[in-house]
This record gives C-alpha cells, sequence and structure tokens, in this order.
C-alpha cells in the first residue's frame, strides 16, 4: 500500500495508513479468527479511507456494545497514529446484507 499512495502523490499518509491497515487487520483476526474479512482503501472526500468488514453483529445490542468497547480498548494504537494526524476512526456495524462489523479510519493529507 506504500508505494500506491506514493504514486498518487499521498507520501505523508504512508507510514499512518499503513499502520493504520495493519491494526485494523488485526483486531479483526483477534476477534475472528476463523471468518473472512474484507478490507477497502479508497480515496473519496479528500480523505483516504481505510474500511474493513468482519465478523457479524451481535444477536443483541448489549453484546453489541460489550464487543466494541473490547475492540476499542485493543486499538490505542491506531487511536494515537489517526488523531495524531487529524483523522478519525470508528468502529459501527455495517449496513450490509451480511450484518458484519465495520472498522474504520479515514486520513486527511
Amino acid at each position: 500500500m506504500g508505494d500506491l499512495l506514493i504514486r498518487h502523490d499521498l507520501a505523508e499518509l504512508r507510514d499512518t495508513a499503513v499502520l493504520a491497515t495493519s491494526e485494523l487487520v488485526a483486531a479483526a483476526y483477534r476477534f475472528t479468527p476463523d471468518r473472512e474479512m474484507l478490507l477497502r482503501v479508497h480515496w473519496q472526500f479528500d480523505a483516504l479511507r481505510i474500511v474493513l468488514y468482519d465478523h457479524p453483529c451481535h444477536g443483541t445490542p448489549e453484546k453489541s456494545e460489550a464487543c466494541r468497547e473490547q475492540r476499542s480498548a485493543g486499538m490505542w494504537l491506531l487511536a494515537a497514529a489517526v488523531d495524531a494526524h487529524g483523522g478519525d476512526w470508528g468502529l459501527a456495524p455495517a449496513l450490509t446484507a451480511s450484518g458484519d462489523t465495520k472498522a474504520w479510519a479515514l486520513l486527511h493529507p
């Protein structure tokens, strides 16, 4: 991904984007090692958007919130890196037919 960002004149985002991607993938694997995940990286509205879809949502709002809190607590490095570059990140239910969970990072140049 680093070389691709350089080719598109986004070299200043390279290190943070690579770190954010690795943190999102590592967290998804930690919680759902036996499931496929989908990683999407795209440039839209003057920001690099890194989105990872992984495990299905939980059956109750309480279980979903407990999962979100546990995952968020483990993403302190992602939070620090993205925040240091004026970006944002989060976890949310994905609006997909499979009901996956969406973790994302948004980076500005």
